[in-house]
């Protein structure tokens, strides 16, 4: 059985997918649970003292003022918990609700929240067993974090709601909350075959890994809805998938230079050295590995070079690599808010202090969630602008839509609608949300990030960028045939092998949604770049 050990300090985006897509269990470090013992043990003597402590001993945001009776503060952490959960909407992606509560249980395990250990380990015995709550999308605007989703969360321990029991969750296809992965191919089933999740009551689930619902102590409610968790969440997972689709995207550039007969000249280190963005020299070197040994690029070299191709080509270590240094950005963000404490108060108990901050203001994820939605959608822009070069004949020197059989059939034509489509869609996502705030709690939260929006604006960003560049890898295959017997470079063919492998030259016209959906597929279960990476090793 795979473990992750949890320590509050040291999870990483890797961590998650680990978690997240290939079942790693989850267990809690002796140093964790120390401290987060004597966190609680601090709680329970103020609360034996009758000492004003908000959201403690006190009511919340405009409330705070209002001194709680010994004898309620039960009742106050759940009616806390009933209030908050306010959600509606569609249900969250099951891959969204389990990154949840794993980061939910490492900020508590950094032992500031003054939270039980059994309250953890309740959670731990959830995620492990993946009971997967029906969370609604709608109603945070991400200022004292995530409240309303956490709140739905936090029925689901108290035996309330309903919940999934995934038995695996994919990396491909739909994560819609009804199905597993459900994904089909129009022309490979007979019938559609969804196979439903169970939704079973909340309480039943519990019952079935011998837990009974949780009653919440002193601040627990508190503890475990104040926070960036969702996120954090939809952030993590972007970020994850995005340095592998910087990675791809690289490839079926490459696989388009191969097709339209682009110049290498653009990719020379030197060029690149007098102006060294990281993420700009990174993508010529990998430019560069992937055309290596190219007989079609040897063969135009004989030919001559065009003077200059367009910026689509030649300036793909420039757009890339600046997409690149914003991933790279965002990974330093994200990862140091998923090992942070974003509670309110904090408790200290090395010196017996209680701190009422705005740690849980999700201003720092609402700007990282926007840039990298900017990121992404230019990596769509510029992978639309090649599809369109490869499919028009007059810029291309290809056949017309890539089939020889033009006017009969329509070849790839549509296939770059889709991507156009696409990209359009990302222009208005692109905006950005943290730019808003409105005012909630009587004013007392007077200013609120939109951290939320802006990061389940970057997920629907990333799924349709990925999607994108799903349709110029099935362009430029296309493309590179033409080419034959000429071979690629050793990274490109590498690609290109994989995807013929799966999807068949087109040669008259077919359902293109199921190549659409099967170079996905390949794309986002990492395979096209474990192919390249097999051949060539690590790409930058």
């Amino acid at each position: 059985m795979k473990k992750l050990l949890i320590d509050g300090c040291s999870l990483t985006i890797n961590d998650i997918f680990n978690v997240v897509y290939d079942d790693y269990k989850v267990d809690i470090s002796e140093d964790a649970k120390k401290r987060i013992n004597d966190s609680r043990a601090l709680i329970d003597k103020w609360v034996k003292e009758d000492a004003v402590i908000y959201g403690v001993t006190t009511g919340f945001g405009e409330f705070a003022n209002v001194k709680i009776n010994p004898d309620e503060i039960e009742q106050l952490q759940k009616n806390l918990i009933y209030s908050h959960a306010a959600g509606t909407g569609n249900f969250l992606p099951v891959e969204v609700v389990k990154a949840m509560f794993l980061l939910r249980i490492n900020t508590l395990s950094k032992g500031f929240s003054g939270i039980r250990l059994q309250t953890i380990e309740f959670m731990i015995r959830m995620l492990n067993n993946n009971i997967i709550p029906l969370i609604p999308s709608q109603g945070s605007v991400g200022a004292s974090g995530d409240l309303v989703q956490l709140a739905h969360l936090v029925l689901s321990m108290m035996g309330i709601g309903f919940v999934v029991i995934p038995e695996k969750i994919s990396r491909s296809g739909s994560q819609a909350v009804f199905n597993k992965g459900f994904n089909y191919k129009l022309h490979s089933v007979d019938k559609i075959e969804m196979e439903q999740l169970e939704i079973i009551k909340a309480d039943a689930a519990l019952e079935k890994i011998g837990l009974e619902p949780l009653t919440l102590k002193a601040k627990e409610g508190l503890a475990l809805i104040n926070g960036t968790q969702m996120m954090s969440a939809y952030l993590s997972l972007c970020t994850g998938y995005a340095i592998n689709l910087m990675k791809t995207i690289d490839i079926s550039a490459a696989m388009s230079i191969e097709a339209l007969k682009g110049s290498d000249t653009p990719f020379d280190e030197r060029i690149h050295l007098l102006r060294p963005h990281k993420g700009q020299l990174n993508c010529a070197a990998n430019i560069r590995r992937l055309i290596e040994g190219s007989q079609i690029r040897e063969s135009h070299r004989l030919n001559h070079d065009k003077v200059q191709d367009a910026y689509s080509l030649r300036c793909i270590p420039q757009v890339h690599g600046a997409s690149r240094d914003t991933i790279e950005y965002v990974k330093n963000i994200i990862e140091t808010e998923i090992n942070s404490v974003t509670d309110n108060p904090l408790i200290y108990a090395e010196g017996e202090k209680h701190f009422e901050g705005g740690n849980f203001h999700g201003q720092p994820i609402a700007l990282a969630s926007d840039f990298l939605g900017i990121a992404l959608s230019e990596f769509a822009n510029i992978s639309e602008r090649r599809i369109e070069r490869l499919v028009n004949g007059n810029l291309s020197g290809l056949p017309r839509f890539l089939t020889t059989k033009g006017g009969l059939n329509s070849g790839l034509m549509i296939a770059q609608y889709t991507a156009a489509s696409l990209v359009s869609e990302n222009k208005v996502l692109a905006h950005p949300a943290s730019v808003d705030s409105i005012p909630t709690s009587a004013n007392q939260e007077d200013h609120n990030s939109m951290g939320s929006i802006a990061s389940t604006k970057c997920y629907q960003i990333l799924r349709n960028a990925q999607a994108v560049v799903s349709i110029e890898l099935i362009c430029a295959a296309q493309g590179i045939d033409f080419h034959a017997p000429l071979h690629c470079g050793k990274g490109t063919c590498a690609a290109y092998e994989l995807i013929r492998n799966h999807i068949p030259h087109l040669t008259e016209d077919r359902i293109l949604y199921d190549d659409i959906q099967t170079s996905l597929d390949l794309l986002r279960e990492n395979k096209i770049l474990e192919s390249v990476e097999k051949d060539l090793g690590k790409l930058l």
